[in-house]
């Protein structure tokens, strides 16, 4: 019988050395594949079918949808593995059909007027005469992180992992490397955007030259998620904001918001870096307001006049 522990060990370092995925990725796939070890208790007949569907019966009932379907997803990828690299003969996925339907969860997103309360206090507090340098310094990060966000609709991890060479003033471009490692190229043509972002690089020059990382915290290091999150919260308290604010959810603000305003979709899967437009169509949901609109004043019906 194949040695269960011995064979996640050798796919975890098949991911990374192979596939080069992030350490995010990497992380979920051990926790994901350890949990089916440790729920299973045992290294016999661990890869047969009943044992899998127990498992994803264990995961549905236990987890919430997308949280199951991503650890059952782990581990139908780690026995593809397997049977690819002829450690098992036959992989039991072939012959499961776990497929569930699910309730449809809407991306949470907030009005344009939150940002423009937030971006209002930040800019008012950087020209303020009371605060000292120290504090300038930060407040230009501070918006240099939300005009990225709600310009790019990065991840808040591409965001975090952005290198010094990866954001491009002068060309008006950034270089963002997403899930898989999939590289991506945003123009970011708004003029405030790019201020932004050239006074939070020239307050930050030495430590980003020094750490190769483009966004840095206050210790001068790699700005760090949390801390991201950190920051949005600040500022969500500090404006009497009553919505909790995401990193996401800038992400799906600006998708959202594109959405309406008749952008191609297309467009807004290569912006935000999906590889199926399956997972950009989400956006189409939420913007019924605007189709409304848009079927009212362009839906060839309205040409048809009828003589009675």
């Amino acid at each position: 019988m194949v040695n269960l522990s011995k064979q996640i060990k050798g796919y975890i370092n098949f991911c990374e050395c192979m596939k080069g995925v992030s350490e995010k990725t990497k992380a979920a796939y051990q926790t994901d594949l350890k949990q089916f070890r440790g729920w299973h208790g045992n290294d016999y007949e661990w890869c047969n079918k009943p044992v899998i569907l127990d498992f994803i019966s264990f995961a549905y009932k236990t987890y919430k949808p997308r949280t199951a379907k991503r650890k059952i997803a782990s581990l139908k990828a780690f026995f593809h593995y397997l049977e690819t690299e002829e450690i098992i003969e036959y992989d039991p996925f072939h012959k499961i059909n776990y497929k569930r339907k699910e309730a449809l969860i809407l991306p949470r997103t907030f009005p344009s007027s939150v940002l423009s309360k937030i971006l209002n206090y930040a800019y008012t507090s950087f020209n303020s005469n009371s605060i000292n340098e120290y504090q300038r310094k930060n407040i230009s990060r501070d918006i240099a992180v939300f005009e990225l966000l709600f310009a790019s609709g990065v991840r808040v991890g591409e965001l975090c992992s952005l290198k010094s060479y990866d954001v491009d003033i002068k060309q008006k471009l950034i270089k963002v490397t997403g899930k898989g490692n999939r590289e991506r190229y945003i123009q970011i043509t708004n003029p405030s955007v790019l201020k932004a972002l050239r006074l939070y690089k020239n307050n930050f020059s030495k430590c980003i030259d020094e750490t190769g990382y483009f966004f840095i915290n206050n210790r001068g290091r790699k700005l760090q998620e949390q801390s991201v999150r950190c920051i949005i919260n600040k500022y969500v308290n500090k404006t009497g904001i009553e919505i909790h604010i995401t990193p996401h959810m800038f992400r799906h603000t600006v998708a959202t918001m594109l959405t309406e305003e008749d952008v191609d979709i297309r467009y807004i899967q290569e912006l935000l870096g999906h590889s199926s437009i399956q997972t950009t169509q989400i956006y189409t949901h939420i913007s019924l307001s605007a189709q409304k609109k848009i079927l009212s004043k362009k839906h060839p019906r309205n040409k048809i006049h009828i003589n009675i």
